[in-house]
């Protein structure tokens, strides 16, 4: 961490002061080396992995050029996943208070096209969007890019990964060609590389390495044979008995082996991989952020983009190839001023990874011997605490968060501290109930009327 202040960048004192209101009191490394060139209005490459706070460092660049009285399309963001677009928006949103009158809308996928076009009608300043939707856009003539002053690509090395990096290309040529373009990414590999020199003018480099803090992660690596790897997750997840844990896989067929294996021993997985609809990653999504499930097994491109600020562990039970994925991976513990715990599990034909990895890291692997667990101390895997209501209507339904929880405690007969976390979408409602009372409470709550009517649910 740096002890540069905001204040010492050109940004106006409204800004400084929505700054310091959202808790930013210095600027991190990546801000600290991006702003500047930013500001001016140059083009950039940044280097950094996910909490870096890069998007701070671009959101403030944006606002520095935008022009509030000018109804159009200024800025642009192109993400490589609907999660990610929406925190980007949330945090341009933020940034935006100290302007007023901004609007940022998300383009994105698995939501219909319909009232993004009614809202593009009205004008917006800044888009946020995955490649395919702004195609959608593009080619139905709903939206209109030609005038963006800045183009934001966000986490670029997960869109060449999905396949997404010719469209990427394809929606740069509806932006204005005197535009400032911003890369971010946090590998570089030479795909990126080879398209650069397409997209950008000039551009400075901006790299910066962000070392995972040894006091905060405990990181440690266990070999087993490949015929024991399912066994081995099962047994680290029963010994160290996380409230919630990301597990990675290399593979979808990997996932979903180690989901159904996990749930045979009694523990709340649920698998999370690039082949499902948005209707499905939804629900799994919200299943492990409302502790209505407490394992997530992902592949890489699948968990790019969440946002899950505590996360008590990570546990490798395949290594990622590249050691820059393997650090990604573990940089998701151990995140505001928490401890974090990174695991890894190694067959003996990946020691070679291992030896990249630890090369990569600069200092020896921790291995260990797996945990012996005794028969009598082998109880049940820690639960989910909570279980997931689906309700089948949402925003259309002028469904709110008040509504739902105002029914389930009159007529549904709950408490408060009996209801979790409440989800919107356009189309369905997800409320995370106490698992102790949900399947006995479900056929009362399926009967009661929420704004007068009666909605169709399900416990997932």
């Amino acid at each position: 961490m740096t002890t540069r202040t905001f204040s010492t960048l050109p940004l106006p004192s409204a800004q400084l002061d929505n700054l310091t209101q959202m808790g930013y009191d210095f600027m991190t490394p990546v801000q600290e080396q991006a702003l500047p060139v930013i500001l001016e209005g140059r083009d950039l490459i940044v280097q950094a992995r996910t909490g870096s706070g890069k998007t701070a460092a671009f959101g403030l660049g944006i606002m520095h050029r935008l022009n509030r009285e000018r109804w159009v399309v200024q800025a642009l963001v192109i993400c490589p996943t609907r999660e990610l677009s929406e925190q980007v928006a949330t945090e341009l949103r933020r940034l935006a208070r100290a302007e007023g009158n901004i609007k940022v809308l998300t383009l994105t996928g698995g939501a219909s096209s319909r009232p993004q076009v009614e809202s593009l009608a009205h004008g917006a300043h800044i888009i946020v969007g995955t490649p395919g939707r702004l195609l959608d856009h593009l080619d139905r003539q709903t939206l209109d890019l030609s005038a963006v002053h800045t183009l934001v690509l966000d986490e670029a090395d997960r869109m060449v990964d999905m396949g997404f990096f010719a469209d990427v290309m394809e929606i740069t040529q509806a932006c204005s060609a005197q535009r400032q373009t911003l890369l971010f990414s946090a590998t570089y590999p030479d795909s990126i590389r080879d398209d650069a020199g397409l997209l950008l003018r000039n551009p400075e480099m901006v790299k910066v390495d962000i070392p995972h803090d040894d006091d905060q992660i405990e990181q440690h690596f266990y070999e087993v044979e490949e015929a024991q790897r399912l066994q081995a997750a099962a047994t680290l997840l029963r010994h160290f008995q996380p409230e919630s844990a990301l597990l990675f896989c290399n593979t979808k067929a990997a996932c979903a082996d180690l989901t159904a294996y996990l749930r045979h021993e009694g523990f709340s997985a649920l698998a999370l991989h690039g082949d499902m609809d948005q209707l499905d990653r939804d629900d799994v999504l919200v299943q492990f952020s409302n502790h209505s499930c407490n394992i997530l097994v992902a592949t890489d491109v699948a968990a790019r983009g969440l946002d899950i600020p505590l996360l008590p562990m990570v546990l490798n039970v395949e290594l990622a190839r590249d050691p820059q994925v393997h650090i990604h991976r573990i940089g998701r513990t151990g995140r505001m001023q928490e401890k974090g715990l990174a695991l890894s599990i190694c067959s003996p034909d990946e020691r070679h990874i291992a030896s990249r990895i630890e090369k990569s890291q600069g200092q020896a692997l921790d291995w260990q011997a797996l945990p012996r667990l005794k028969k009598a101390s082998i109880g049940r895997p820690v639960r989910a605490p909570m279980a997931t209501l689906l309700v089948l209507g949402g925003k259309k339904a002028k469904l709110r968060p008040g509504d739902l929880l105002g029914a389930l405690t009159g007529d549904g007969g709950l408490t408060r501290d009996q209801v979790g976390k409440i989800n919107i979408t356009d189309q369905v409602s997800y409320i995370a109930l106490d698992r102790d009372i949900a399947h006995r409470a479900f056929p009362k709550l399926s009967n009661i009327l929420i704004k007068g009517r009666r909605q169709r649910m399900k416990l997932l």
